[in-house]
């Protein structure tokens, strides 16, 4: 049992390092999905604003989040009692197209993959940590019927696991923290222009319908 202990202090700063790297890959793949998430949402509201007179379009360089809050209040104001009648007809005309791309809208998924990812961040300073007692433990079972010198040079001798993996927990975790304030505006941006985007498709529908039904009833 001492042996195995003193092994697994020794990879644990490796096993940290390894789950750094796997963490760091999974914000990536979160960042690639929020883009492709981001160019739907900015497509289909695009497809489904097009021709209106007054639609609103940002510089290319701009960011899509601000893109699909321009277009859906663009959608707003369509759907204002006192819009142009015009503008209302060609969004009538194509309110199909939010009905055939909605699966952009289903959000809990990425949420969950996400607070994961975020949540995880705060094991690493606790792996550390563990790393640390573990080095410890096994210096201390391995001189366990040993005198006290001894004791304490086997403790010394794994005084360097301990640091490394102290170090390896705070360090990912620095790093990870980073990783994640830079990304947290584009993700929560995504949360936010989904949940838009839901309360403007069903008021789109809603205004839409009713106002067809009105002019069929003339």
């Amino acid at each position: 049992m001492p042996q195995y202990l003193s092994q697994l202090s020794g990879l644990s700063t490796i096993l940290i390092t390894l789950a750094c790297g796997a963490h760091l890959f999974f914000f990536f793949v979160l960042w690639i999905w929020s883009r492709r998430d981001f160019r739907k949402i900015a497509s289909s509201l695009d497809d489904f604003t097009r021709g209106l007179k007054h639609r609103s379009l940002l510089d290319s360089t701009g960011h899509l989040s601000d893109q699909i809050e321009a277009f859906l209040a663009d959608v707003n104001e369509t759907l204002d009692p006192n819009a142009n009648s015009q503008d209302r007809k060609i969004l009538s005309e194509r309110v199909h197209i939010l009905d055939e791309k909605r699966r952009y809208l289903n959000s809990h998924f990425f949420e969950t993959c996400y607070n994961i990812c975020r949540t995880m961040i705060e094991a690493y300073p606790l792996a550390g940590v563990l790393g640390t007692i573990l080095a410890m433990g096994a210096a201390l079972q391995l001189n366990a019927d040993s005198d006290t010198s001894s004791a304490i040079n086997s403790i010394v001798s794994h005084f360097g696991d301990a640091i490394w993996s102290t170090f390896a927990g705070l360090a990912a975790a620095i790093l990870l923290m980073f990783i994640n304030s830079i990304l947290e505006t584009s993700f929560l941006g995504l949360v936010e222009n989904r949940q838009h985007a839901r309360d403007t498709v069903v008021r789109a529908k809603r205004e839409l319908a009713f106002a067809n039904g009105g002019e069929a009833e003339k």
